[in-house]
């Protein structure tokens, strides 16, 4: 096992100047930390995190409170923990991913053993039971997901009721009179899933406001429940000229059922989604879609949250809420109804 001493000796200097030109904590020549990183990278030299944190006080590890649910799409929510984990491994940060069920004791065991410096919520509920842990621990959190109640903790979401009036608002343009919506299973609105109803809500007022009949359905996230909400959706509407679906099973699932029931997109159904880019080449999606920004969300929430750790001064800042504002992706799947 290559030690600082082993770096220092190939670096033909101290081992306290090794450690020094690493940590960054004096300051030393640049022709100095040049070979000590030339050393490190010929001998693959890896800094042992046990005495790095107990040098700095840091343990260049992030913590990531994240569960696959059955009434999500794995896939969907395997975005966001990739976005967080990749933000962090460039700024220099391992992730500890969390997915033990009592999520709250997972976060009390985890800040008090000081394992991680700083925390990302997903699967925020909106009266999320983790969050008075988070904001009691002395490392700062950030969550992917809006809370009922925002205090102590920076804040980055999607703008789901600007994303639901404008999906309606597109299709209302197109001249579009009656249309379905497909969101998630009921289950994660009873777990507390407010971006569900966020967006639901906000394009139902739109709906009403705009003269237009939207029927709400909630959908499943498997299959074959799945395919046989959107056909149960579909017989029961079957007026409707336009999809909107803020469900990711739905929408992998619905090329199928629309080829089966022998409907063409857009010349016999209008469709718009709400998921990532990378979602929609993963299962070659041919939809127009509000991007979900799950790699933009976990990027924003961990360069804020090392700006904490970092910044002694930045802990004491207020804290941030960002909504990210949706962006319409078009495919070419909504068009004007057929007369």
């Amino acid at each position: 096992m290559v030690t600082i001493g082993d770096v220092a000796r190939a670096a033909g200097v101290s081992r306290s100047t090794a450690s020094y030109a690493l940590s960054g904590k004096r300051a030393i020549s640049g022709e100095v930390r040049q070979r000590v990183h030339e050393a490190v990278r010929r001998l693959g030299y890896t800094p042992n995190a046990g005495a790095r944190a107990l040098a700095t006080s840091q343990t260049m590890v992030i913590g990531l409170l994240a569960q696959f649910l059955d009434d999500e799409f794995a896939p969907a929510m395997l975005q966001y923990i990739l976005g967080v984990s990749n933000a962090g491994r460039e700024l220099g940060y391992d992730t500890l991913l969390i997915t033990e069920a009592d999520g709250a004791a997972a976060l009390h065991r985890i800040t008090e053993s000081r394992m991680v410096d700083g925390l990302v919520l997903l699967n925020v509920a909106h009266q999320d039971e983790r969050l008075p842990v988070l904001r009691a621990a002395p490392q700062p959190g950030a969550l992917v997901g809006l809370p009922d109640d925002c205090s102590g903790v920076d804040v980055f979401d999607l703008d789901f009721e600007e994303a639901g009036r404008a999906m309606v608002d597109h299709l209302y343009r197109l001249g579009h009179r009656e249309i379905i919506l497909i969101s998630q299973p009921e289950l994660v609105v009873e777990r507390g899933g407010a971006y569900v109803w966020r967006l639901q809500n906000a394009a139902l007022d739109q709906a009403q406001r705009r003269g237009i009949v939207l029927h709400a359905v909630f959908g499943e996230s498997r299959q074959p429940a799945v395919g046989r909400s959107l056909n149960a959706a579909l017989d029961a509407h079957p007026n409707a000229t336009g999809l909107l679906i803020n469900n990711e099973a739905a929408a992998a699932a619905l090329p199928m059922v629309l080829h089966l029931r022998g409907l063409d997109v857009p010349r016999d159904m209008s469709v718009i989604g709400r998921y990532s880019d990378e979602f929609t080449q993963i299962f070659a999606l041919p939809y127009s879609s509000i991007d979900s920004a799950p790699d933009r969300l976990g990027r924003l929430a961990v360069r804020q949250l090392v700006h904490r750790i970092t910044s002694e001064a930045q802990r004491e800042e207020p804290h941030v809420l960002r909504l990210l504002a949706p962006e319409f992706v078009d495919r070419g799947s909504s068009a004007p109804p057929r007369a």
